[in-house]
Order: C-alpha cells, then sequence, then structure tokens
C-alpha cells in the first residue's frame, strides 16, 4: 500500500515513503501474524516510523485504501501528530451492513476471495488486479498490480487481505480530529460512491472530492491529477471547488 508523511507539501521539506511489513521492500522477517492480525498493529508502525523520524507534529498523511483506515486509527492514537490527512479511495469498511451502510461486499463475496486466494494465489491475482485496476487484463497498470501481488509472500498477503476486507473502523470515525481530504473514485468496483458520502458524514473536519476516475488506483493510473488535487487542498488555492 502506498503512503507518504511530509511535513510539508514541498520540495523543500522532508518527504517519507514506506512499505508495510510484509509488503514490497520491507523485511519479511519482522513480520509477526498476532500484531498484523489487525489495523491497529499497521497503524502502531505508522506511529514508529513518525517516532523514528524525529516527526512529532506538522505531520501530512497520504494513505490509500485499507491505509486510509490504519491513518485514521495512528491519528485518533496521536491526533497531535498530524497536521491533516489525504485519503485515496478510503474504505472504513468493505462489509454491506444495510440499512444504514453499503461497503460494496457481502460476507460471502470475501470469504469467496479469501478461498481462491488459498487455492490458487496466481489466479487470485490475475483476477483481482483488474478489478482493482479498473482496466483490462491487458493493461500495463493491470500487469503492475498483479506483478506486485505476486511478488508478496502468499501467507502475508493472506492475512493482510482477511484483516483489510473484515476490518470496520466506522465506530471509530467521530473521534479522528484531523483534517481530512477524502479523494473518492467516481468507478469503483471495491468502494461504492455512497462510501464517500458516509466518510464525509462521519469524519468531523473532512472534505469530499469525487475523480472521474476508473478504478481504485487513482494515485497509479491518474498520478498528476492526485498530485495537482493534493497540491490544491494543502496550499488552499482559492479555486479549489468541492462537490
Amino acid at each position: 500500500m502506498w503512503k507518504l508523511l511530509t511535513p510539508a507539501f514541498s520540495s523543500s521539506h522532508r518527504q517519507v515513503l514506506f512499505d508495510y511489513v510484509g509488503s514490497g521492500s520491507s523485511d519479511a522477517r519482522a513480520f509477526d501474524a498476532h500484531r498484523y492480525g489487525s489495523l491497529q498493529g499497521y497503524a502502531q508502525d505508522l506511529i514508529e516510523v513518525c517516532d523514528a523520524l524525529g516527526l512529532s507534529h506538522n505531520v501530512t498523511f497520504v494513505g490509500h485504501s485499507v491505509s486510509c483506515s490504519i491513518g485514521i486509527l495512528a491519528s485518533i492514537q496521536r491526533p497531535e501528530l498530524f497536521s491533516q490527512m489525504i485519503l485515496v479511495g478510503p474504505s472504513p469498511c468493505f462489509l454491506n451492513a444495510p440499512p444504514d451502510y453499503i461497503g460494496g461486499f457481502e460476507p460471502e463475496d470475501l470469504e469467496e476471495l479469501l478461498e481462491l486466494m488459498d487455492q490458487n494465489y496466481i489466479g487470485w491475482a490475475q483476477y483481482f488486479a483488474p478489478l482493482v485496476a479498473g482496466s483490462g487484463s491487458d493493461h500495463p497498470l493491470t500487469s503492475q498490480l498483479s506483478g506486485s501481488f505476486c511478488s508478496t509472500d502468499p501467507v502475508m498477503a493472506r492475512l493482510f487481505a482477511q484483516v483489510t476486507f473484515f476490518s470496520d473502523i466506522r465506530k471509530d470515525l467521530g473521534r479522528c480530529t484531523t483534517p481530512c481530504l477524502i479523494l473518492q473514485h467516481q468507478r469503483d468496483a471495491l468502494v461504492p460512491l455512497l462510501v464517500g458520502e458516509y466518510l464525509k458524514a462521519h469524519l468531523k473536519d473532512s472534505l469530499l472530492k469525487i475523480m472521474d476516475v476508473t478504478g481504485h488506483c487513482a494515485h497509479m493510473s491518474h498520478p498528476n491529477l492526485v498530485a495537482e488535487i493534493i497540491h490544491q487542498y494543502l496550499s488552499r488555492i482559492d479555486d479549489f471547488v468541492l462537490p
């Protein structure tokens, strides 16, 4: 997952990009199934990264998908640490809980995804990547995502998927006092539009920007668009119009 911390959105200030334990270039030896059996373990990692770098305040957090939930949990634990949060494609819960909340999936849908991971991990990656990318199987972004999935240890990926899909932080949203910008994809197979509206209603100091984008990874498919929106938000440019 993708995330960025920076005391200011400026080339003259420090920017930090890191991988969660179990993904990317992280040290697999640090993986602990108990610690990472919930999003709180990852939220603690985020706080520890800030502490290790001497960041005590005025941090801007940029997260994608479940990283947004991790950032929100970290901000609740250490509200003085973060000045604002940029949430790209966030979802506090991927499960439907009618009539009050539609997260996009029924429990059996997600159980089938996890079962496919157990039985045929490569097949799961090839199936899931186009959903995330919002494009065909031959699209470069789909191939990039599929390759990223396949390069991750299946055991670690399976636990992370379980935690991601079945976590529910809706009850925690009201405790978040950090200003948030919610970047919602217009057409996202993983996160319905109603989720963005739900977050805006339940995060006290939040703004919602709906991007005319297909897929779940605008920071990869439309990086210039995402960068410009973030720049406008952090600069508080007058013509930053929100729906």
